[in-house]
């Protein structure tokens, strides 16, 4: 009988390093989350860049004629800021609401509404054709807010009263928007069966740069118009609602530990209402800007998803109020360049990778990294 040896095998190859991800347990450094964003927005642009590059352009150029188209001369950065005004308040729209964990998937819709708001003074008209402006533009925008509030109020009172799903409400009510303006564009306002409705009065435009050109002449051709400075006060006054109230605490109470909240006594029901209400009036004053500051009649396409640029935006600042301003010019820039970019999808694309990369990115804020080299943490 022959005795065959068995040689025992050798020991399986492991890698050296192993990677976890665990639960952060302290608040991270007040720079992380920061550094994070700007992280995922590099990261975005890297990965449009190869994109693009896929489709057969240059990525550089592509970036480069971007800078220059929104920022090269001072007319064009005027035209960006003009593309910023509506991005700064449904950016800040969405902002409040995120802040309460209430999910306003429906700023596009509160924009439209806020537009028809404004342009119902008109084109009623509440208000006589030569009425003063000084008069004409408050009330269209104490309109374009009450339209916006309307429409935000809805989803909101479903939300406190039945529980019903708000991303769901806010989304399917932005195709009602639509569909109530273009009724109105189409059969009751239309000028001689265009898609329009007729010119608003001079004395119902927003003031622009352009038109004191004749006392500062460096104003000469620059579009931006009051919006932007409603836009800034509205930051200001978020900011206020935030942090420096009372009404602010409750909202990020709520958001952080709505049983705490509700422990603590607070109307869960009421504030939801309330801040649905404020986001679209927010909303509703940005499609008010718009339609009273640039287009200057009520038409269909008003809007190259404003609303829903401002969700990116919103998650973009941390939904910080000042946060909302530069980011809203940065995404200003990439709208008015994309004018000139071809395809024309490719704006659109990098506003998405944008998002996609700051969704994932907030991984990383709630959990760290921890490698670990052949037993020892590194």
């Amino acid at each position: 009988m022959t005795e065959q040896s068995v040689s025992s095998p050798g020991r399986a190859w492991r890698f050296p390093l192993t990677v976890r991800f665990e639960p952060r347990l302290v608040e991270p450094p007040r720079w992380f989350p920061l550094l994070v964003s700007f992280g995922a927005i590099f990261f975005a642009l890297v990965l449009g860049g190869g994109v693009i590059a896929l489709a057969g352009g240059d990525p550089v150029r592509s970036y480069a004629h971007i800078a220059r188209a929104s920022f090269g001369s001072l007319g064009v950065f005027s035209d960006t800021l003009v593309k910023a005004t509506p991005l700064i308040l449904v950016g800040l729209a969405c902002a409040l609401a995120f802040r309460m964990r209430l999910w306003n998937i429906g700023a596009e819709g509160q924009f439209f509404l806020g537009a028809f708001g404004a342009s119902a003074v008109v084109l009623i008209p509440l208000l006589p054709e030569n009425t003063s402006p000084w008069i004409f533009i408050p009330v269209m925008i104490l309109a374009g807010i009450l339209a916006g509030a309307i429409w935000g109020f809805i989803p909101g009172f479903l939300k406190a009263r039945y529980n019903v799903n708000e991303i769901i409400t806010t989304l399917m009510m932005n195709y009602i928007a639509v569909a109530w303006n273009n009724f109105f564009i189409y059969a009751v306002w239309t000028e001689g069966g265009f898609q329009m409705s007729h010119m608003f009065p001079r004395n119902a435009w927003l003031p622009r740069l352009a038109d004191y050109a004749k006392e500062v002449p460096v104003f000469r051709g620059l579009t931006v118009h009051l919006g932007l400075v409603l836009g800034i006060i509205a930051a200001f006054v978020v900011w206020f609602i935030l942090y420096r109230s009372r009404w602010g605490y409750e909202i990020r109470l709520i958001g952080d530990n709505p049983t705490a909240a509700r422990y603590a006594g607070l109307n869960i029901t009421r504030n939801t209402i309330l801040v649905m209400m404020v986001s679209g009036a927010l909303a509703g004053l940005a499609g008010m800007s718009e339609i009273t500051g640039v287009v200057h009649r009520l038409q269909g396409s008003i809007s190259p998803g404003y609303g829903f640029t401002g969700i990116i935006i919103a998650w973009l600042s941390k939904l910080n109020p000042f946060a909302v301003i530069p980011v809203s010019v940065l995404f200003g820039a990439l709208i008015l360049a994309g004018r000139e970019i071809q395809p024309s999808g490719v704006p659109k694309m990098i506003q998405g990778i944008i998002l996609v990369s700051l969704i994932a990115s907030d991984f990383l804020l709630r959990y760290r990294l921890r490698i670990v080299l052949r037993g020892r943490e590194v």
